[in-house]
């Protein structure tokens, strides 16, 4: 088997033709552009630097290939040594993007960069259960080290994307390629589709009562007192009373954030503030907040915050779902559409709420959900439904552990079944414009090798697929 037919495990769901010959090897297509730059643990690390390849001014080290196929490992536990072929050719790939971005002045903003990188983070601390020093224990890092660690990661990998993105941004498909790369599947190879549903919903958060907001209030008052007045500790007091348990466990601190990050109220009142200023007691949908700026540099403000949460009561709980049952029954009656409840009833900061509804699946990022991927609650919810019924109202956890009811539609449901065109046109059209898209890159990374400096260390120079790449890279 030759290395480059080495393919990354197909998800399910995705088809793509059999194509053979050189070109075969980039249809996988950059592993790093869809991963990141991943950490892996310090006690797992053998890496002794070297220079393994060089694309034009950009040079990749041995441990950025053995830190990404230890973390490819990780997902494939059958992968071959050989396989790290693989991982150089996908680092050439993106470490070619990224030189053609600097030449072509590609921007990214220093604020896109922190966005990521505390995204980033964000899925480490959920991960970790909030709790940094488990962090730090594992990675023998603080947060702020990995950070700094992944920084520049980050930002090349934007680089590459924002590269990528210009080069493939004029791939269409058309019903008639759609079709054309459908009939060019072979019948043996078109994927078999497991049983899966598409579901909507409605989400409903339980209004306050007037008695607990007002208690919520005066909570928050009575510590920016202790803050202003008396001068206890801001972070202290976060760590200690903060509802919001992300923060609040590094003293309330949000890091640098950009303009239009923060809900409309708590930006107004966070731009306002000078270095070091306390807030008044702001409102915001989630809550009263007291904010103090930390540091500004243009539109990015470092600012740290405490959230004092009213608390829903049981009673609060029984009439939101005694006002879904009525809204499920006017949607039942005709009065009105499942459309039409999600835009009058439904919480705004639900991602759901801008796709009227509909539900993506978050392993795949469309809207089919084989039944294991439902969450728990819900497959019991629409189980023994049909088409077009509605469950009843049923409460749900959110992550920062809060109650909400839901309403869920189902919306379709199929058999189990062998790819069909009609069928599954939608799943058959992005795999067909992917394939066009790769083929996009897939000729600008030949004809730009032409004329971009390429070298390989020893280490790698019996991997036949870097050989083909080097061809393309002779005079």
């Amino acid at each position: 088997m030759k290395l480059w037919q080495y393919r990354q495990r197909q998800n399910p769901d995705r088809i793509s033709s059999r194509k053979t010959g050189t070109a075969s090897f980039f249809r996988i297509l950059c592993i790093l552009l869809a991963a990141g730059s991943q950490l892996v643990a310090q006690q797992d690390r053998a890496i002794i630097d070297e220079v393994v390849a060089t694309v034009g001014g950009e040079i990749i080290l041995l441990s950025e290939v053995q830190e990404q196929y230890a973390y490819i490992k990780q997902q494939q536990r059958e992968l071959p040594e050989e396989y790290q072929c693989v991982v150089l050719q996908n680092l050439i790939v993106q470490k070619l993007l990224v030189n053609q971005a600097k030449i072509d002045s590609v921007e990214v903003k220093d604020e896109e960069v922190e966005t990521q990188l505390n995204a980033r983070v964000d899925r480490l601390l959920l991960y970790f259960n909030q709790d940094e020093k488990a962090i730090e224990d594992f990675y023998g890092q603080n947060i702020s080290q990995i950070k700094d660690q992944l920084r520049n990661d980050m930002r090349n990998q934007l680089l590459a994307e924002r590269m990528q993105g210009q080069i493939t941004n004029k791939a269409t498909i058309t019903p008639s390629e759609v079709k054309a790369f459908f009939y060019a599947i072979p019948t043996d190879s078109l994927p078999y589709f497991n049983a899966e549903v598409e579901i909507r919903e409605l989400v409903y958060k339980p209004q306050v009562n007037a008695k607990e907001h007002e208690k919520a209030k005066a909570r928050a008052e009575e510590l920016r007192k202790r803050i202003t007045e008396n001068g206890e500790d801001f972070a202290e007091l976060a760590k200690k009373y903060s509802a919001d348990l992300g923060s609040g466990q590094s003293g309330g601190d949000l890091g640098f954030q950009k303009r239009g990050t923060f809900v409309p109220e708590f930006e107004a009142a966070v731009y306002k503030l000078e270095q070091d200023q306390v807030s008044q007691v702001i409102e915001t949908e989630f809550g009263f907040h007291i904010i103090q700026m930390l540091e500004r540099r243009g539109n990015l403000v470092h600012a740290r915050h405490i959230l004092i949460k009213p608390e829903i009561t049981d009673a609060d709980l029984d009439a939101a779902k005694a006002k879904l049952d009525s809204v499920r029954q006017s949607i039942m009656n005709g009065e009105m559409t499942f459309s039409m409840a999600v835009k009058r009833f439904g919480d705004k900061n639900t991602a759901s709420y801008n796709n009227d509804g509909r539900v993506a699946n978050p392993r795949t990022g469309n809207t089919f959900f084989e039944i294991a991927d439902l969450e728990t609650d819900v497959f019991f919810a629409i189980d023994g439904l049909n088409v077009g019924d509605i469950t009843e109202p049923f409460p749900y956890r959110m992550q920062d552990g809060s109650t909400v009811y839901r309403l869920v539609l189902l919306q379709s449901r199929s058999k189990p079944h062998k790819a069909d065109l009609k069928q599954d046109y939608g799943k058959i059209q992005t795999a067909a414009l992917e394939q066009k898209k790769s083929e996009f890159t897939e000729t600008w990374v030949l004809e730009k090798l032409r004329s971009t400096y390429l070298s390989v260390g020893p280490l790698f120079n019996a991997c036949p697929n870097l050989q083909q790449l080097l061809a393309h890279n002779r005079p």
